[in-house]
């Protein structure tokens, strides 16, 4: 497979060209975690809730940035960090936290 298959020209594939550059071993599955936020309290309870009747663990937390009040949830999947798991993922909860206001914004995982 060459390079450009495994670590595609976007946000995922540079940031797991990174991790494999840095010596991770990208095919031993880990924990991840999906960091989406939310305008309100209510609709993030609302969003870590339905992940939570899919048995998806998930932690929940307030945040703030430069005044702004907002509510994170993130969901914590047992995977393999590949591109194409990685963005599957991330395109469900894009997907789905839309009808909750929220807002995908970052995913990260320890090597």
């Amino acid at each position: 497979m060459t390079n450009q298959a495994i670590f595609p020209d976007d946000e995922n594939g540079a940031m797991l060209r990174q991790m494999d550059a840095d010596g991770d071993d990208l095919s031993v599955p880990r924990e991840i975690a999906f960091t989406v936020i939310f305008p309100t309290e209510d609709s993030a309870l609302k969003f870590a809730v339905m992940l939570l009747k899919h048995e998806q663990k998930v932690s929940f937390a307030e945040g703030g940035d430069q005044g702004e009040l907002f509510w994170l949830v993130q969901a914590h999947p047992y995977m393999v960090p590949s591109h194409e798991n990685i963005s599957s993922y991330e395109d469900l909860l894009v997907s789905e936290a839309d009808a909750f206001g929220g807002r995908f914004i970052a995913w990260g995982c320890e090597s």
